[in-house]
C-alpha cells in the first residue's frame, strides 16, 4: 500500500501543480501531509517530519541557492554574459552558429537561469542567424538545448545543488560526473539542431541590430573578467573533492583552506563576491533590495521554499517505511540509474518546472538509496546527474521555458513540439543512456 499511496502521491503533486496550478511549495507540503495520515503514521511523527525535512533541507541548500541566483543576477544584468557569449563565437567561428549558440547556452545556464538565460541571448542569436543566412529554428533549438543540459545536469544551477544536497551528495563528484555527460548529450542534441530542426526555415528578423548588440559587448566586462565568478567557484569545489581523496598526503593547515574555502557555500559566496566588479559603475544601490540583489533574491526564495517542501515530502517518505517496501519490491528488478530518470522525466513531463522534478525525485529517492545498493560517492554523484537528465524530457506547454523559446524565435505551438521538445527528449535519454554505460564502466 506504501507504493500505491506514493504512485497516488505523485499523480497529485502533477495534478495540483499542472492542472490546478497551484504553486509547488503548497502541492508538496498537502500531498506530504496526505501521504503521512494515508500510510498511518502517528501525528506526532508526520510534524516532527515536516519540521525536520525542512529546517534540514534549507540548512544544507539555502545559502547555495541565494549566492548562485545573485552571481547569476550580477553576470546577466552587467553584460558579462555576452563577453563570454562573443568569445565563444570567435573560437567556434561565426559560421557554426548552432555549434555556436548551443556552447554559449550551456556556459550561461550554469549560472543563470535557462529562460533568462535565452531572453539574454536571442537578440544575438537572431542577428547572427541573419548574418550567416540560416533558419532560426537550428539556432534556437541549439541554444534551448545548451541552457536546458547544464541547467538540469551542471552545478552551480539551483535545482542540481538542491538534488545534490538532498541526497547527500559530493557536490564536486557532481560537477565531474554532470559536465561529461551533460556535454557528450548536448553533441548529440546539436547535430539533432542542425540535421533536422533547421529544415524548417524561420525568418530571423533580429529584434535587436548588430550595433546595439556591439555596443553591449562594448560595455561589459572582459573576457577573463567575466569567466571568474563562474569558473572559480567550479574549480575550489573540484580541489576540495580531490584533496579530501587524498587528504593523508596533504599537509593538515593547507588541507583545512581548502576544505574552507573549497565548500559549496564559501566557494559560491566567493564566486558572488568577484560577480560584484563586473558592473561597469558599482555603487551599493545594486546590492538594496530595490537593486539586482534584491531582484535575485525574490527568485531565489521560490526554489528555496520548493526545496523545503521537497526536504518535508522526503522525509515523511522516510520515516514512513517506504524505503524497506520498495527496496524489497525492486531487489530482483534491474533498473540501476534508469529508476531516478524515469521518476524524474515522468514529474517534469508531467507538470512542467525541470526544478521542481529534481527537488521532488530527490526527495523520493533519498530513502531508497541504501535499499537501491547506491551507497558509495560515486554512485549518490550518479543518482544526482540520473535526475538531472530526467528532468530535461519533455518541454512542452506547461514549461515556462518553452513559451520564451517559441514566443522568442516566431515559431508556432506545433513546430515547438516537432523541434524543441523532441529535441529534449533526444537530450536527455541521450544523457541517461550516456550515464548508463558509464556505470556499467565503474561497476
Amino acid at each position: 500500500m506504501e507504493i500505491f499511496y506514493l504512485l497516488v502521491s505523485i499523480v497529485l503533486i502533477i495534478i495540483l501543480t499542472a492542472r490546478l496550478s497551484v504553486h509547488p511549495f503548497l502541492s508538496l507540503f498537502i500531498v506530504a501531509l496526505l501521504y503521512g495520515f494515508a500510510v498511518g503514521m502517528p501525528t506526532e511523527e508526520i510534524i516532527n517530519s515536516i519540521n525536520d525535512g525542512f529546517g534540514t533541507t534549507i540548512g544544507k541548500i539555502g545559502l547555495l541557492i541565494v549566492f548562485g541566483v545573485i552571481m547569476g543576477a550580477f553576470l546577466e544584468n552587467s553584460g558579462a554574459a555576452y563577453t563570454i557569449a562573443e568569445k565563444i563565437l570567435n573560437i567556434i567561428g561565426k559560421k557554426r552558429v548552432p555549434e555556436a549558440m548551443g556552447m554559449i547556452g550551456y556556459i550561461v545556464s550554469i549560472p543563470v537561469f535557462g529562460d533568462s538565460g535565452f531572453l539574454l541571448l536571442s537578440p544575438l542569436n537572431k542577428s547572427l542567424s541573419k548574418k550567416a543566412g540560416i533558419s532560426l529554428a537550428g539556432t534556437a533549438v541549439a541554444l534551448g538545448l545548451g541552457l536546458t543540459a547544464s541547467h538540469t545536469m551542471v552545478p552551480p544551477t539551483p535545482g542540481p545543488i538542491a538534488a545534490a544536497g538532498i541526497l547527500g551528495a559530493d557536490l564536486g563528484l557532481v560537477i565531474l560526473m554532470g559536465v561529461p555527460v551533460s556535454a557528450m548529450a548536448l553533441t548529440v542534441g546539436l547535430i539533432y539542431a542542425k540535421k533536422i530542426a533547421a529544415k524548417k526555415y524561420i525568418d530571423p528578423n533580429p529584434d535587436v541590430s548588430e550595433d546595439e548588440i556591439n555596443k553591449r559587448i562594448r560595455e561589459a566586462p572582459g573576457f577573463f573578467k567575466s569567466s571568474f565568478p563562474v569558473v572559480v567557484p567550479i574549480l575550489l569545489i573540484i580541489i576540495n573533492s580531490f584533496a579530501t581523496a587524498y587528504a593523508e598526503s596533504i599537509d593538515a593547515r593547507i588541507m583545512k583552506v581548502i576544505s574552507f574555502i573549497g565548500s559549496p557555500m564559501i566557494a559560491l559566496f566567493i564566486g558572488t563576491l568577484l560577480s560584484f566588479a563586473l558592473p561597469k559603475k558599482f555603487n551599493l544601490e545594486l546590492l538594496s533590495t530595490q537593486g539586482w540583489v534584491g531582484k535575485a533574491l525574490k527568485d531565489g526564495a521560490t526554489i528555496i521554499l520548493i526545496t523545503g517542501a521537497g526536504g518535508i515530502f522526503g522525509k515523511v517518505l522516510q520515516n514512513s517505511g517506504l524505503a524497506d517496501v520498495i527496496g524489497s519490491s525492486l531487489s530482483g528488478v534491474e533498473l540501476s540509474i534508469f529508476l531516478p530518470f524515469l521518476l524524474a522525466a515522468a514529474l517534469k513531463t508531467a507538470q512542467g518546472s525541470s526544478t521542481v522534478a529534481l527537488i521532488t525525485t530527490a526527495s523520493i529517492m533519498v530513502s531508497l538509496m541504501e535499499p537501491l545498493g547506491f551507497n558509495t560517492e560515486i554512485q549518490k554523484a550518479m543518482v544526482v546527474v540520473a535526475i538531472g537528465c530526467g528532468s530535461a524530457v519533455v518541454s512542452h506547454a506547461n514549461d515556462s521555458f518553452f513559451w520564451v523559446l517559441t514566443q522568442m524565435s516566431n515559431m508556432e505551438v506545433k513546430t515547438g513540439y516537432r523541434l524543441f521538445s523532441t529535441g529534449t527528449f533526444i537530450l536527455g535519454t541521450s544523457a541517461a543512456i550516456i550515464l548508463y554505460i558509464i556505470n556499467l564502466f565503474l561497476n
